[in-house]
């Protein structure tokens, strides 16, 4: 079979989505095939842009496949599928890419990649979804509103039936919408190394701006593609680690004071335990646990890039938690990822409600070992970045229910999250409401009495 040149950025785009398609994470195999590639600048933004858009768009595209080509997508060769995926995936969705390129390029493609005279097809498949569109949406839509909705924004209908039940069809829609954008990049700073304005005018002098959260004072937010994250300025010094403002208001609900002892139940990769270290002024202890010894070899590096010294780890499974006990406890939680799909393209693909019922599951089991860990009136908080109510109030609801001595604590006074706290004081973050991370919170402890 013919290759194109390695640096044809639509062939790199190609093998990595067929490498996503056998099972791959979209993240780690976009990273990997970048990295193989020799592309830089705009060729690899290119890349980026189809994986993700391609992905993300994934259901929308199928439907169009199945109106325009002569069997359903499902039926199609894989290697077809997936070029026609790339190619109406630039007609329908890039404007700055002229139309006769987008279809000469994937046509080229097609040849390229061995499929004869199906690149003719390929040719026709595209021009005819042009045609069709001079005058109108090509795409049909069926009459339920909510799976009209799903193929639109390309999400399962159950995902789909879920946000409209809580927030409406119209504000469903808007949810879908944001999902579907480009996610942002958000620095947290660390204030024991630099200011946030040192960084800030440190990313103006290499051409890249950026503006800081109102809300959260370590939140630095980046406006221009910033490249590779290791080459900008303050990354091996420890001026900043990346993390999203929504992830950075969990260590806040923890509230950790400097002296305490902090447990974090799942730290890997360790953005919340170096945040905690932070907020401690790096004196006391935090305790970062995971069963993963490899992964805590992550929160170590960070510890050592971010010069905290308070940060120790454990290997250890969070329901199986022994003898340890501390003043403050998070619980952020394994759970969908519901909060953060335009981060990770194809988690709208690996999630089920069965696999969601199986994270409560989890979720509810880890809550009830680091419970145990708590100190006479110590804070615990539970946290997690999804949208799903069974991983997240009821989880807290039936833990009250098995523990009457245990009750929602208030938030901390003058906290920089007041905004985003619901009426019963657990804390919930709309994406398309708040333009950061889907995250909901809660702070827990035992009621006074029984202390």
């Amino acid at each position: 079979m013919p290759r194109p040149s390695r640096g044809n950025a639509r062939w790199v785009a190609f093998q990595t989505l067929t490498t996503i398609r056998d099972g791959a994470f979209a993240d780690l195999a976009l990273d990997r095939h970048l990295q193989r590639s020799g592309l830089a600048g705009a060729d690899r933004r290119l890349v980026t842009e189809l994986v993700y858009g391609c992905v993300r768009r994934q259901r929308t595209l199928d439907a169009l496949i199945d109106l325009l080509a002569q069997r359903p997508a499902a039926q199609q060769p894989p290697v077809l599928r997936t070029v026609l995926q790339l190619g109406l995936y630039q007609l329908r969705y890039l404007e700055q890419i002229p139309t006769a390129a987008a279809v000469a390029e994937t046509v080229q493609l097609a040849k390229q990649l061995g499929l004869g005279g199906l690149a003719g097809a390929v040719n026709a498949i595209l021009r005819q979804y042009l045609r069709q569109s001079e005058e109108r949406d090509p795409l049909p839509l069926p009459s339920d509103p909510v799976t009209a909705l799903a193929i639109h924004q390309s999400f399962p209908d159950w995902l789909v039936q879920l946000w409209s039940d809580r927030l409406g069809l119209d504000e469903a829609e808007f949810l879908c919408h944001w999902f579907n954008q480009p996610p942002s990049i958000d620095l947290r700073i660390n204030p024991l190394r630099c200011e946030r304005s040192q960084v800030q005018a440190a990313l103006e002098a290499v051409g890249i701006r950026s503006t800081p959260d109102p809300q959260l004072p370590q939140a630095l937010r980046l406006i221009d593609p910033p490249g590779p994250i290791r080459q900008l300025p303050g990354f091996d010094e420890g001026w900043w680690m990346v993390q999203d403002s929504s992830a950075q208001l969990i260590a806040h609900l923890v509230d950790p004071q400097p002296g305490e002892t902090v447990l974090d139940v799942c730290a890997a990769p360790g953005g919340k335990s170096t945040h905690l270290a932070e907020l401690m002024g790096d004196r006391g202890q935090v305790i970062a646990c995971d069963p993963s010894a490899k992964r805590l070899r992550k929160v170590q590096e960070n510890a050592q890039r971010l010069q905290l010294k308070s940060i120790t780890t454990r290997a250890i499974d969070g329901r199986q938690l022994h003898g340890i006990q501390a003043d403050r406890v998070l619980v952020d939680a394994p759970c969908s990822g519901l909060g953060t799909l335009h981060r990770h393209a194809d988690g709208r693909w690996r999630q089920s409600p069965e696999s969601v019922a199986e994270l409560a599951q989890l979720q509810a089991e880890i809550l009830e070992a680091a419970a145990t860990c708590l100190k006479p009136n110590g804070i615990l908080v539970y946290a997690t970045c999804t949208l799903h109510p069974a991983e997240n109030e009821a989880v807290i609801e039936q833990f009250l229910q098995r523990h009457p001595d245990w009750q929602l604590a208030p938030l901390p006074e003058e906290s920089p999250f007041q905004a985003w706290a619901e009426a019963n004081g657990t804390l919930r973050i709309w994406p398309h409401r708040h333009d950061r991370d889907g995250f909901f919170g809660a702070r827990l402890q035992r009621s006074p009495l029984s202390a």
